[in-house]
């Protein structure tokens, strides 16, 4: 069977919300080979749609830098997520997603003040090789602008640059005659968010007419702002059931989902609150990575306690190399509050107490490093001896956490009620 394209799963979902069989989509972060591994195992045995977000900085080209999970690029990360779906007996549904695709979405384009005809030429490089890959859903997102740091940024603007960029790509895809794929558009960030719902219909009207004039076709999701905000390793934002739910009525009224960013650490009233609300779809990332590494952490404790047994020799040193690395990486940076973002590493290591914060934030941004791998493979072979499969618990670590969400989020059987619904549409 031909897999279903993600534009026809999403009507499939909005019809089956209005039912009340629907439910959220979980858009996971690709931390890993480890966070793979648990979402497909999770994906089989519940029957889910899955969907892998990567942004630029996490998964790019090598000639642009690369990226800090797994050293992938486009073509690696798509193949290792194939291979994965084999290992672990996979047949569901699953798409391979941009996630803050564009100009100034590496945060070195960013950081050297790239102007906009070079960035944008950089973010089409970007999305020409995520089409030619194989992506199933690109966002679309020009709000990074480092020229207009603090400010709103202009409406027009945005929607300027987004129909460039899907013009774009359109135009490369079919003159390589690939399937159609779905698009993403708008932001989380406050300097060019919808954070009302008078703004996110503006936002649409507009899109929706600039789109039509080229032929263009209107995206599948359109991000809005619900309230969710990810500081440190904590949901540091406020929820607003109410205008998620009149987020998701006006986007279902153009015919298409509303994706929540910044999902991460929601506590379950949050996140059951999801499926009344009808959000179409919720983006999780850095916890997946935080619970990989704090799986590690504790592994390491129980090396401890083997070598006091006398079952192992030398320990391993992950938790001296996962902190050396995560204060080195600065990338806990953007997860700081106020005047933390600019403290100095050495002031960082001095304090004890924040170093061992910054481990929970950033352990995930190492896992790359040979000498953090190096440490990892010391420490699962050390509890082999002991008949302790590491890797395995750690992969199940980061399933109760995944697990959490498609139990609040009704994703159990969600592939075979999608399917359902296709079917009846066709036969009808």
């Amino acid at each position: 069977m031909a897999k279903i394209p993600i534009q026809s799963a999403v009507k499939a979902l909005l019809e089956l919300q209005d039912e009340g069989k629907g439910g959220t989509l979980l858009g996971i972060g690709p931390m890993s080979t480890n966070v793979l591994q648990a979402s497909f195992e999770l994906a089989r045995d519940y029957d889910f749609p899955l969907m892998f977000i990567a942004s630029r900085n996490q998964v790019d080209l090598d000639e642009l830098g690369g990226g800090y999970v797994n050293g992938w690029n486009q073509y690696t990360f798509v193949q290792a997520i194939r291979e994965m779906a084999e290992l672990t007996g996979f047949d569901g549904l699953y798409y391979v997603c941009r996630d803050h695709g564009g100009p100034w979405q590496r945060d070195k384009e960013r950081n050297d003040h790239l102007p906009v005809e070079e960035a944008m030429a950089l973010g089409k490089k970007s999305y020409l090789a995520d089409i030619e890959a194989g992506f199933d859903l690109l966002m679309i997102d020009p709000t990074k602008d480092p020229f207009e740091i603090g400010k709103v940024i202009p409406l027009e603007k945005v929607i300027e640059r987004t129909v460039e960029l899907i013009e774009f790509c359109e135009k490369e895809r079919q003159a390589r005659d690939l399937p159609e794929i779905g698009y993403e558009v708008g932001t989380e960030e406050t300097n060019g968010g919808l954070t009302s719902t008078e703004t996110y219909e503006t936002f649409i009207l507009r899109l929706q007419e600039e789109l039509g004039r080229r032929d263009l076709p209107m995206p599948t999701f359109i991000v809005g702002q619900t309230g969710t905000l990810v500081r440190k390793t904590e949901q540091a934002g406020r929820f607003s059931f109410e205008n998620a739910a009149d987020l998701a009525k006006m986007a279902k009224k153009y015919g298409v989902g509303l994706k929540e960013h910044n999902g991460d650490y929601l506590d379950d009233v949050i996140l059951l609150a999801h499926i009344p609300s009808q959000i179409t779809a919720t983006n999780v990332a850095p916890q997946y990575g935080t619970e990989e590494t704090r799986a590690l952490l504790k592994l390491a404790k129980l090396e401890e306690k083997l070598k006091e047994q006398g079952l192992i020799g030398q320990p391993s040193k992950v938790k001296d190399v996962l902190l050396y690395h995560s204060i080195k990486s600065e990338r806990w940076r953007k997860w700081m509050v106020g005047s933390q973002r600019e403290l100095s590493v050495e002031e960082i290591v001095k304090d004890e107490e924040l170093s061992t914060e910054i481990l929970d934030i950033a352990g995930h941004y190492t896992f790359n490093i040979d000498e953090v791998k190096e440490e990892i493979n010391k420490l699962y072979r050390n509890l082999s001896k002991a008949h302790i499969d590491g890797q395995r618990f750690v992969v199940d670590h980061i399933k109760r956490s995944i697990r959490n969400y498609v139990e609040c989020f009704n994703l159990k059987g969600l592939t075979s009620r999608i399917k359902e619904k296709l079917n009846g549409s066709k036969n009808a």
